[in-house]
């Protein structure tokens, strides 16, 4: 990710809003990889992943003038990706059964060649599968995007204590789930 100072992307932000509509491609340069890294784990597909990328974009673009500097933009376009996802999901309707990854197409993408070999595991996949979309949610902001408590508080419009616990919950069902599946798939 091209890192992008505070200043500098206020002044992006600005320019923007101020008509030089071409300066919104360095917040997308910025921010590309991690929103369609989160929309592939949340939706377990590459090809929606990459749809919903330039969906959270084209959001992001045409509701920039709502944009508040009191949140950071990070935590602004992730709360807008995962709108977009949980949106996606619910058309999908199997938001209870929603698988993490699959592994289709992925030989012909090489971006896809690296999440996979970086974030693939059946064991894994197979255990987030049976958590809540919220659960596997807080689980990969927290553990895959590496957010803080507070970024995710702002992103889930849920207070940092509340979502300690959850993520506590969340984490313990994970390892039972996983230790179980890992268990079975080694017999």
């Amino acid at each position: 990710m091209n890192v992008v100072d505070d200043s500098e992307l206020r002044q992006t932000i600005a320019d923007v809003l101020e008509g030089d509509i071409d300066k919104f491609e360095k917040i997308v340069q910025n921010y590309q990889k991690p929103i369609f890294r989160y929309c592939y784990h949340m939706l377990g597909s590459d090809t929606e992943a990459e749809d919903s990328g330039q969906e959270v974009f084209l959001k992001a673009f045409r509701n920039l003038t709502k944009y508040s500097q009191h949140v950071p933009f990070g935590a602004w376009l992730y709360k807008i990706a995962y709108n977009h996802c949980i949106d996606v999901i619910r058309k999908r309707k199997l938001a209870r059964y929603l698988p993490f990854f699959y592994r289709d197409e992925k030989e012909n993408k090489h971006i896809d060649q690296q999440i996979e070999a970086n974030y693939f595991n059946e064991f894994v996949h197979r255990a987030l599968s049976r958590l809540t979309t919220e659960e596997r949610n807080l689980l990969i902001l927290r553990c895959v995007e590496d957010k803080s408590y507070e970024e995710i508080s702002l992103i889930l419009n849920q207070s940092s204590a509340n979502l300690r616990k959850k993520y506590g919950r969340s984490a313990a069902k994970f390892r039972k789930y996983y230790a179980q599946v890992k268990e079975v798939g080694l017999v």
